[in-house]
C-alpha cells in the first residue's frame, strides 16, 4: 500500500469526478478497461497507476488529465 499523498488525492480527485457524474465505479472501470476491484484500489490511493492508465480513466470520464491532478 502507498502512502504518497498525490496518488491518495489522485484517487479522490477521479471519485469525486465520477460520483459527480453519476457514474457508478463498476460502470467507470467497464469505461476505463479496468476490473472494479482494480478501480477501487485506484479510489483509495493504494495503486500507482501507469500515465496510460491515468489517461484511460480520464477518457471514460470525459475529462482533461489536469482535471485529476
Amino acid at each position: 500500500m502507498t502512502t504518497d499523498e498525490r496518488i491518495i488525492a489522485f484517487g479522490k480527485r477521479v471519485r469525486e469526478v465520477r460520483r459527480n457524474k453519476g457514474i457508478s465505479q463498476e460502470k467507470l472501470a467497464e469505461l476505463a478497461g479496468i476490473d472494479r476491484s482494480y478501480m477501487g484500489n485506484i479510489e483509495r490511493g493504494e495503486k500507482n497507476i501507469t500515465l496510460k492508465k491515468a489517461y484511460e480513466i480520464c477518457e471514460a470520464l470525459g475529462v482533461d488529465i489536469n482535471d485529476l491532478v
